[in-house]
């Protein structure tokens, strides 16, 4: 008699669980995230070598877009993880990817400290994904409301906890710093635990079911599909190929067709708009962006300002400029309202 196990409970008469058929779509799904993923960092990739807004791949849509590729990613984490060890924990198997998975990431923040030191990824992805595999272990087992309400206790932890502790850079990887540190790649485990372990709550109630056999008799073959298929079961080797793939792509591709030059003053105006916006409406920022502008060219300050030749910091005419645009803006508000 085959018997599932849910809830830390076994229901039947057997004291194991049955043999669950391999399911392609984890694979097509894992591939279609990279598909995703590649999607995105192509469009990074435009805007750093300027033939797009250098912020257009950390806004709006996309940096929405980012975020689902994310949960996608580390829900399928959390779902294998049921899978892999649903007849029990294997070490070797497991140990084994993890190791894989902790030496790509350690390359990843290698190389990036090299090629973007102010930026680099110190806890992207991959890391995410190796340490929530070994906490994912720990719930493989438990009741799933427990593991629902972890999930839950995982996204409101960061609206709530945030502390100065955090923010030393050893602690960076936890998720509750009070000022985001900055990074190509951040993805701390608060909140990002949560998908994996929504992954493992919804993986122990799939396969309790019948959807496994119901899944693996209606898999039909095809091309694509098995590409998918196949791409999936090589996520990692595709993950640490595909971006230096593209940014060749695109650099050699500059090299026959420059990026236009973009104009400073544009690139000033969406900087100044986006800084200001996350403090003030959109009326006073049209208003102080513009005023600065129009200052800082007037006083033949703006080419050194971009040149990096003045620190905006400590220099008293941007503090001059600044108190006099924040005034004017104030009041130009006051006086539409």
């Amino acid at each position: 008699m085959t018997t599932t196990v849910i809830d830390g409970n076994v229901t039947g008469g057997s004291a194991t669980t049955r043999r669950l058929p391999r399911i392609p779509l984890i694979d097509q799904a894992r591939a279609v995230a990279l598909i995703a993923m590649a999607i995105y960092h192509f469009t990074w990739d435009l805007g750093f070598f300027g033939y797009i807004e250098p912020e257009t791949a950390t806004t709006g849509g996309w940096r929405i877009f980012a975020r689902m590729i994310a949960g996608s990613f580390l829900f399928l984490v959390g779902f294998s993880l049921v899978l892999g060890h649903q007849r029990g924990f294997h070490p070797k198997p497991f140990l084994i990817r993890l190791g894989k998975i902790a030496g790509a990431a350690a390359l990843i923040t290698l190389a990036t400290w090299f090629a973007f030191p102010q930026t680099f990824i110190f806890f992207g992805i991959l890391h995410a994904i190796a340490a929530a595999s070994v906490i994912g272990l720990l719930f493989l087992r438990l009741p799933v409301i427990v593991t629902l309400l972890a999930a839950a206790a995982c996204v409101i932890a960061p609206l709530y906890l945030r502390a100065p502790v955090f923010d030393h850079p050893a602690l960076w990887w936890v998720g509750l710093s009070v000022n985001v540190p900055r990074s190509n790649d951040y993805v701390p485990l608060l909140p990002w635990l949560a998908p994996v372990l929504l992954g493992i709550a919804l993986a122990r109630l799939f396969v309790a079911s019948t959807l496994p056999e119901r899944l693996a008799a209606g898999a039909t073959n095809s091309r694509w599909k098995n590409l998918l298929e196949a791409a999936g079961r090589h996520s990692l080797a595709i993950y640490l190929i595909h971006q230096p793939v593209l940014i060749a792509l695109v650099y050699g591709f500059s090299l026959v067709v420059p990026a236009p030059a973009a104009d400073p003053a544009v690139g000033y105006t969406n900087s100044c708009m986006r800084a200001c916006e996350g403090e003030r409406d959109a009326r006073f920022c049209q208003s102080f962006c513009g005023c600065t502008l129009d200052r800082l060219q007037e006083q033949n300050l703006f080419d050194d300002l971009n040149r990096g030749a003045i620190d905006m910091a400590r220099d008293e005419r941007i503090a001059a400029i600044s108190s006099q645009c924040t005034a004017n803006a104030e009041m130009l508000t006051d006086l539409e309202e």
